[in-house]
């Protein structure tokens, strides 16, 4: 594998050996893309929207925005060996702030999660290092803020895409630990470029017992997205945000310099830290069909991320039962109950 700036940095073992799956040659024309302050500052961000920082979940495996970003542009240059395309993506979540879609869910857009991206062509603009490797490389900026442009980077659910196609792998592997690296190196090394039935081409599968097995992950992967448990954190550490901004602890531009490690501390030194501690311990949340009296609750549903992909230019949908069922069934998961701890603030 060619030297990579990874060998510089602390990247954890089986991340490397994750990213070198995704691209075993790393394009060295990358490294100084990634070596700006405004993509490291990724690094001290979870993938996870905060939910790491509970026992109401499992996994106690930081894979950072960063690692996700970096991991998207290696898919992307994998399939396309376009520089573009490849920057666009690695800078696609550079305006990510701490806890990730929380800040969404405080913008009261938690059905799209889409409310932070439109300071990305600012952050990329203000930045003097990022600004003169575009300008040294022949690039403007509107050819890679917005990587929406770009149907193997980005494409509107439930189409298959470098960034979807990303996500799932790693939360997969890592997160939540449905799928073993070899499955992982399975379902990728199966992906080609096809054409769909839009006429635009797009991320597919060659064989569909592989197909099938990613869908039935991502189907497992998309109700965990939006369960119970992970609304309510979403929506608690949001609305803990809101009350800190109030007050004037905190105000929203600080969400996109802090880490979050340093935000949990503000939290932890604030009216709030026994609600946030009780959260933390909380091992699972309640629900009632009913609205529950005296307590925090959150009632209210959430973006629905599933992805019905490609096989040999069909969708897996048309062409197997058993995708099919598990889609079917991932769409029919309900949001419907209001969830809550016993506590209030």
């Amino acid at each position: 594998m060619a030297y990579n700036i990874f060998d510089d940095m602390e990247v954890a073992d089986e991340v490397k050996r994750y990213f070198n799956l995704l691209e075993p040659n790393f394009p060295i024309w990358l490294n100084d893309y990634i070596n700006t302050f405004e993509l490291h500052k990724q690094k001290y961000i979870s993938i996870t929207c905060g939910t790491i920082y509970s026992d109401l979940f499992e996994s106690d495996f930081f894979f950072s925005s960063f690692d996700h970003s970096i991991a998207v542009a290696l898919i992307v240059w994998h399939y396309t060996h376009d520089r573009k395309q490849t920057i666009s993506a690695l800078y696609h979540d550079i305006a990510t702030p701490v806890f990730k879609h929380c800040v969404d869910f405080l913008n009261g857009d938690y059905m799209n999660q889409e409310s932070t991206e439109d300071l990305t062509t600012e952050i990329i603009r203000n930045s003097d290092k990022i600004s003169n490797l575009l300008k040294r490389d022949n690039f403007r900026i509107y050819e890679i803020d917005d990587y929406h442009k770009y149907p193997i980077a980005d494409n509107d659910t439930p189409k298959l895409s470098a960034d979807r196609l990303e996500y799932s792998l790693s939360n997969a592997l890592f997160t939540y630990q449905l799928l073993k690296f070899e499955d992982i190196k399975q379902i990728y090394n199966d992906i080609e470029i096809q054409t769909n039935e839009d006429n635009e081409i797009e991320l597919g599968f060659k064989t569909k017992n592989i197909a099938r097995k990613f869908v039935k992950t991502t189907s497992q992967l998309s109700i965990i997205y939006r369960e119970d448990r992970i609304r309510y954190s979403m929506q608690f550490i949001a609305d803990i945000l809101k009350k800190l901004n109030e007050e004037n602890t905190i105000t929203k531009d600080i969400l996109y310099k802090l880490k979050e490690s340093e935000l949990i501390d503000i939290i932890s030194n604030s009216k709030y830290k026994d609600v946030f501690t009780k959260w933390k311990d909380a091992k699972k949340v309640k629900v009632s069909y009913s609205k529950p009296n005296n307590v925090y609750y959150v009632h209210h549903g959430t973006k629905v991320r599933y992805i019905d992909p490609l096989v040999n230019g069909k969708r897996i949908s048309n062409c197997c039962k058993i995708a099919k069922t598990m889609i079917d069934k991932n769409l029919s998961y309900k949001m419907d109950k209001y969830v809550y701890l016993d506590f209030n603030f």
